[in-house]
């Protein structure tokens, strides 16, 4: 009896930790922001969203919501038994020109009598089910430390471990995606793999080179130094339709866009930066924005 009693407390640590191990790991790589009463979050670039619905979990509530979601009455609609909370989740994929499958799952969570949440996870990669149980827990548990969050002040962001101060020039596009008028945008996410990184990058090429705006008309590898790791970078230029160069403001004529995947402080980077060919480029041959984290070599 004993030895059943120790084998058990044995087995719960081993798995307490692991579970504190793998949430510790998510947390290293999680960045969050707030914006409009929605929480975003990036890993591994996977974009999450988290929106709270003071609502009862009724049918009548949820077909309100699931239209916000633009969820329609054919869409599968299924209680995933995995979740310890009331919850319905939906699947979907979305297929760009080339076949890149980006893959979405909503789940609609009953968190309290008069309180819904909803997460959203969409990814370019297969889905991870274990991934998203353990993502979900961390949000509706509320286990997501202030010290994780981005303001929306972007007179200094965290990047990848790192403060950088930028003024008040640039504003979020996105969650870990921000833009400089002139001085050059760049995106970025921490992953846990080199692998995953190099997917990251190889993806969002794949989404430039599918959108109907234009067109990529060069491609090479250059040297460079990312975060002052000496690393190989992806160098496209993208020149847009006379359409869409006429709405953004007609003298745009090129887009210059890098492709990183580099370990920087012990973790794995995807980054793409680019600037138009009309923003201030300085003698590094690189606008303000993107001398922040990388240096071409000659």
């Amino acid at each position: 009896m004993r030895r059943f009693l120790l084998n058990a407390l044995i087995a719960l640590f081993v798995f307490t930790f692991n579970g504190k191990a793998q949430n510790d790991n998510i947390l290293n790589r999680l960045s969050v922001i707030e914006k409009s009463g929605v929480l975003v979050y990036n890993i591994d670039n996977i974009t999450i969203t988290k929106e709270t619905f003071h609502q009862e979990f009724t049918k009548k509530s949820l077909k309100r919501i699931y239209k916000r979601y633009s969820i329609k009455r054919r869409d599968e609609k299924t209680q995933d038994e995995n979740l310890e909370y009331p919850n319905y989740s939906v699947q979907k994929e979305y297929e760009y020109r080339d076949g890149l499958i980006e893959n979405e799952s909503f789940y609609f969570i009953k968190k309290a009598e008069q309180q819904i949440e909803v997460v959203y996870i969409a990814t370019t990669k297969p889905r991870n089910k274990q991934f998203e149980y353990q993502i979900i827990d961390l949000i509706i548990q509320d286990q997501i430390p202030d010290s994780i969050y981005s303001s929306l002040n972007t007179d200094t962001i965290k990047f990848a471990g790192r403060d950088i101060i930028l003024g008040n020039n640039c504003y979020w596009m996105n969650i870990n995606n921000v833009q400089c008028p002139y001085y050059g945008q760049m995106n970025w996410s921490v992953h846990a793999t080199r692998e995953s990184a190099i997917t990251a990058i190889n993806h969002q090429l794949r989404i430039t080179k599918s959108k109907w705006g234009g067109k990529v008309i060069s491609e090479e590898m250059i040297e460079a130094e990312f975060e002052g790791v000496p690393t190989k970078v992806k160098k496209v230029i993208y020149k847009p339709n006379g359409f869409y160069t006429f709405l953004m403001g007609g003298g745009r004529k090129t887009l210059t866009i890098y492709y990183v995947a580099e370990k920087v402080r012990g973790n794995y980077i995807s980054c793409v930066l680019s600037h138009w060919s009309n923003d201030r480029i300085n003698p590094s041959g690189l606008p303000p924005l993107l001398e922040k984290v990388m240096n071409l070599k000659d």
